[in-house]
């Protein structure tokens, strides 16, 4: 018996950025994106126009992922969309659409965490090898930095999370300090690449077991370059390339310290990782160096499924429905949704 493949329009709203995707089994039929240019003149994202946008964009982006993946709304079989964590608004918006589209087309739904989207983007259709139960998944964005063990697409474990700032949050807090435009991440890691990561020193955290801490780097950061500005006004622009690099390394190794830790102590070398900063080109070079090193097999995932986007939620949805855990029309969207269900 040959089963009728599943279509899944999967539905992203949790922060900046409305996002819609068909997911046909594995394959990822298309996965369209409307991001808002709107907060990059306050210099981070403003969460009232964040949700304004998304219910400008979010019929047009469905339709437009719908057509391009050349399906009818007849023809989906479940909706999966992100009930949290993120800012509040835009989660209501994504969410609210998704019950009201279930109700009419009268198919179900399943409520996704993101950041379970993020570690399970692994799973979609590239045609590369997928990681093998359980992994560590090193995830890293811009509100989260955690080390997840994956027992299976429905159990995961957090061993370690930061105490404070994210990674990402790191990179664009020392990216303002350099006077970069938000989001300034990214330009760290573009200067970086023809900087020298030993030339400045900054601090790493001593943290308990495997806990990240960001935000005495940023300390240190401002600091020394407060007193060198104070000396030498251009101090940063005659410095930009080393900084970056040296800022970047230093989170890295922030980073890599407790992967390594993790993966020694448990004993797992099927390495992954996933989330905005996995996008970084450093971060994927250092993982791809180190796995060579300790012979791990790591998974680094395309750029399109890095930053927020449905394709995640709608593969994360498919695990959901198979174990049947499905959303009533009771649910809400959750800003703080634990990673894990009480």
């Amino acid at each position: 018996m040959s089963h009728k493949p599943l279509v899944i329009l999967g539905i992203e709203s949790s922060c900046d950025d409305t996002s819609a995707a068909i997911l046909k089994d594995d394959t990822i039929l298309s996965n369209v994106t409307a991001s808002q240019a709107i907060h990059e003149q306050y210099g981070g994202v403003v969460p009232e126009l964040a949700s304004r946008a998304h219910q400008q964009n979010i019929i047009p982006v469905v339709d437009a992922a719908l057509k391009k993946a050349s399906i009818q709304l007849k023809d989906i079989d479940l909706i999966a969309f992100t009930q949290g964590p993120g800012l509040m608004g835009s989660l209501v918006v994504g969410t609210a659409f998704a019950k009201s589209l279930s109700l009419a087309i009268n198919k179900p739904m399943v409520a996704v965490h993101h950041m379970h989207g993020h570690i399970l983007a692994h799973f979609i259709n590239e045609g590369t090898p997928k990681p093998h139960f359980p992994f560590i998944c090193l995830t890293v964005s811009g509100g989260h930095t955690q080390l997840v063990q994956v027992n299976s697409p429905v159990e995961m474990i957090i061993l370690g999370s930061t105490i404070d700032d994210a990674a990402g949050e790191a990179f664009d807090k020392t990216a303002k300090i350099l006077g970069f435009p938000y989001p300034g991440g990214p330009l760290i890691d573009k200067f970086a690449k023809e900087g020298n990561t030993t030339a400045f020193i900054f601090a790493k955290p001593q943290v308990d077991g495997y806990n990240f801490s960001f935000s005495g780097l940023k300390t240190s950061v401002l600091y020394f370059i407060q007193k060198e500005v104070a000396k030498n006004p251009n101090f940063i622009a005659e410095n930009r390339a080393d900084l970056c690099a040296s800022i970047q390394a230093t989170i890295l190794e922030i980073l890599f310290k407790q992967l390594r830790k993790v993966a020694k102590d448990t004993g797992i070398t099927e390495i992954a990782i996933a989330g905005g900063v996995s996008a970084n080109s450093g971060l994927r070079a250092k993982l791809e160096a180190e796995g060579k090193e300790k012979g791990w097999n790591v998974y680094i995932p395309k750029f399109e499924y890095c930053t927020d986007n449905a394709a995640m939620i709608a593969i994360a949805g498919k695990f959901l429905a198979e174990n049947n855990d499905f959303a009533d029309q009771q649910i809400s969207a959750n800003a703080r949704l634990p990673f894990v269900k009480p």
